[in-house]
Order: C-alpha cells, then sequence, then structure tokens
C-alpha cells in the first residue's frame, strides 16, 4: 500500500485522501518525484497519526502536524531560478478537523543580488559570464572578417557566419537573462520574451550545426545532385531559423497554457513560472536529440566515403573535404556531451559541484570552440588575413617614399625661396 498527497493544494484536504491508493494508480497518476519524497520521508508518522498529513505543497514538504498547530519552516532556497531568504519562515496551518490550511509564503522574499547565493552558484556565475563574454567577442570578430573579406565570401561561409551569429543572440540573451533574474523590477512580459528568444536561439544552434552537417554530406557523399540543392540558400535558411521558430512558438504556446494551470495550484507567487523545468520542455529538447543523431548519421556516412573511396586521391578538393570533416569530427562529440551534460548530472554533494563547474564551461563556451574551428583555424581564413596584411605593409612601403620624396621636395623649395633664388 502507498500514500500520495492530493495535487489541490490550494484546497483543504482530509486526512482519507492519502490512502488506499495501489502501485497501478500510483503509477498511473505520474506523481511528483518531491511529493513521494517527502512522503516517505514521513511514512513512519501514518501509523499513529493525530493531525494533519505530511504534504508537498509543490515549494516545501510539510510534516505530520497535530491538530490546531501553525507548522514552521525555513524558506526556500530557489524556486523558477529565483533565490530567496532562507533567514525567514514560512507557515502552515493544521485546523481542528485535521484539514491543511493554505501555506503562507508572506515572508519569503527574494534575497537581494548575491547576499544569499552560495560560493558555488556564485563561480558558476561567473564562469558562464566570462564564457558567454568570450564567445561572444570571438564570434563577432569570426563574423566580422567573413563578411569584410570578399574572398571568403560564399555558401559554406555564410552557413559558418550564420551558426556563428546564433551562437551571438543566445549567449547575449543568456546574460540578459541574468540580469532579469537580478532584477527586482523585470515584469512577466520580459520573461516571457526572454525565454522564448533563448529557446529559439539555443534551437537554431543545433540546427544549424545539422545544416553544417548536411552541407558536407552533400557535398561529399551526394555528388551527383549537390548542384541542384547545395546552392539553395533559402533551403538551409528554412531549416535552421525556421524549424526552430515553429519549435519555439508551439512550447512557448505550450509552456502559457500549462503554466498558467500550475501557477493557479501554487502557493507562493512567482515572478516568472516559465523558469520552471516541465515535461513541456521536451517540445525543444526531442527536437534537439533528433538533430544530433541525424549529423551523427550524416558524420559516419561522410567518415566512410572518405575511408573507403577518398583514400588514394590528393587533390585540393579532397583535402578540403577531410579538413571540413575533421572539424565537424570534434565539434558533434563536443556539442552531443554538452547537451547530455545539461540533461543529466549529480544532485548532491562534490560531484554536483564538478558537474555545475563542467556545465558552465561547456555551455558558455561553445561558440568560442565553433568560432575557433570553423574561423581561425581554418587555412583560408588565415591566407586572406596574411594576405590582406601583405597588401597593406606593400601600400605602406610604396608610400613612405612618395611621402619622403615629396617632404624633400618641399624642404629644398623652401630652401631656395628663404635665400632668394
Amino acid at each position: 500500500m502507498y500514500v500520495v498527497a492530493s495535487t489541490e493544494v490550494n484546497e483543504s484536504f482530509p486526512y482519507g485522501n492519502f490512502f488506499d491508493l495501489d502501485n497501478q494508480t500510483l503509477a498511473s497518476n505520474g506523481t511528483d518525484v518531491d511529493v513521494l519524497s517527502c512522503l516517505y520521508e514521513h511514512i513512519h508518522a501514518l501509523t499513529n497519526l493525530s493531525g494533519c498529513p505530511p504534504t508537498h505543497d509543490k515549494v516545501l514538504c510539510w510534516p505530520p502536524t497535530p491538530y490546531n498547530t501553525l507548522a514552521t519552516q525555513r524558506c526556500m532556497f530557489t524556486i523558477n531560478g529565483m533565490q530567496y531568504d532562507e533567514e525567514d519562515n514560512a507557515t502552515k496551518f493544521c485546523n481542528a478537523e485535521g484539514f491543511w490550511e493554505k501555506s503562507m509564503y508572506d515572508s519569503c522574499v527574494h534575497s537581494s543580488s548575491h547576499s544569499v547565493l552560495t560560493h558555488d552558484v556564485e563561480y558558476n556565475t561567473i564562469i558562464y559570464c566570462i564564457g558567454y563574454s568570450l564567445s561572444i567577442i570571438v564570434l563577432t570578430i569570426a563574423v566580422i572578417i567573413f563578411v569584410t573579406f570578399k574572398e571568403l565570401r560564399c555558401l559554406r561561409n555564410t552557413i559558418h557566419c550564420n551558426l556563428f551569429i546564433t551562437y551571438i543572440f543566445s549567449a547575449l540573451l543568456w546574460l540578459l537573462t541574468l540580469s532579469f533574474q537580478m532584477s527586482s523590477t523585470a515584469g512577466l512580459i520580459e520573461c516571457i520574451l526572454l525565454l522564448t528568444l533563448l529557446q529559439f536561439f539555443n534551437l537554431t544552434n543545433f540546427f544549424w550545426m545539422m545544416v553544417e552537417g548536411l552541407y558536407l554530406y552533400l557535398l561529399v557523399v551526394e555528388t551527383f545532385s549537390r548542384i541542384e540543392v547545395i546552392n539553395k540558400f533559402a533551403v538551409y535558411a528554412i531549416i535552421g531559423y525556421g524549424v526552430p521558430a515553429v519549435v519555439a512558438l508551439t512550447w512557448s504556446i505550450v509552456k502559457g497554457v500549462v503554466g498558467s494551470r500550475v501557477a493557479d495550484s501554487l502557493e507562493i507567487e512567482v515572478d516568472c513560472l516559465w523558469m520552471q523545468e516541465s515535461g513541456v520542455d521536451w517540445i525543444f529538447k526531442g527536437p534537439a536529440c533528433a538533430v544530433l543523431l541525424i549529423n551523427l548519421i550524416f558524420l559516419t556516412s561522410i567518415m566512410w566515403v572518405l575511408i573507403t573511396k577518398l583514400r588514394s586521391a590528393n587533390t585540393a578538393e579532397t583535402r578540403q573535404y577531410r579538413k571540413a570533416s575533421k572539424a565537424l569530427l570534434v565539434l558533434i562529440p563536443l556539442f552531443g556531451l554538452t547537451y547530455l551534460i545539461v540533461l543529466y548530472g549529480p544532485n548532491e554533494g562534490m560531484g554536483r559541484q564538478i558537474f555545475d563547474i563542467a556545465r558552465a564551461f561547456l555551455l558558455s563556451t561553445q561558440g568560442f570552440f565553433v568560432a575557433l574551428f570553423y574561423c581561425f583555424l581554418n587555412s583560408e581564413v588565415r591566407k586572406a588575413i596574411k594576405k590582406s596584411i601583405n597588401r597593406w605593409r606593400d601600400a605602406r612601403n610604396i608610400i613612405r617614399p612618395q611621402l619622403r620624396h615629396s617632404s624633400n621636395q618641399t624642404t629644398k623649395s623652401f630652401h631656395k625661396h628663404s635665400i632668394g633664388i
């Protein structure tokens, strides 16, 4: 026999609601893990219960409490990404009939800036800020390079630029979201807009990475049909921006509907319920995982062709394919590993701290490594920059003698006039 709390937390509920649930009913209800953990923690007290049973109001776990008693405990540390002051108390009253009254969180207020942030959270935030700022700077330089040098303007580099741009906006929106969380004046509209754009650009990272894989796949594997498809940037733009836009819009609509229902059941007012993770988030997590799988298929096919069919060839085009494949081989595992780390990790202890630090570093520096492999380590880019520097030096060397000669002529003319010649 199992016990489970009623999900209607805004209303008082009787003692009898906790019993008569078998395994099948419990599994079908999809009860929240926090609720079960709360009940199991106090299950020993149910045998001789004289008062209100244990319950979880989706914010805190409330232990068994005698009749006509006010239960008191520390405020929650964090909810929906917002930090709260744990020095204050939350209360919940158990009345004479054994019913729980509504939880009172009026004393629980947001902590000011970093006042109650732990050192681990502070360090992780610093890593995120440094990593994203570094990525923004490096990616911006990379975009300027591709746009400035005419010899680098081609479809392949246009795809690179769009990938860079998605990373830039994703990093900027993360930093804006952080400032939103630290702000006490930001409203719900700003939260919804920021999070929707953040999810959109996060998805575009994945889909433009898939475009990179698709483009290389068509070049190497589908050599006979590449002329029809490859030169149409609109196709890649639809994949890179159109599909993520549909997914992000769908997520925002469903999140809004589900979030409003959850908000009605919560016993605490939150600034932006959209920051709360839920099953709805798989609307964008699912396509991201599918993109990773597709990219791995592209990579496997490309590597197979390069190993089996192009091993004996030594043309410039083949060498270019091989270099691009090496970059793709490095980036896809990095990209996939990062996403898996975001999804799963230890919940406590030293493992949690290491996990948080690794996640902060890998997530925030993704853009940096993408720009590094696709721009700064690209031989064409380095050759174009070197060529431009040489042209600038040659032009300066030509101008210098001309200026020196002109200066000498001016000096001689002035000398002649000064002596009256």
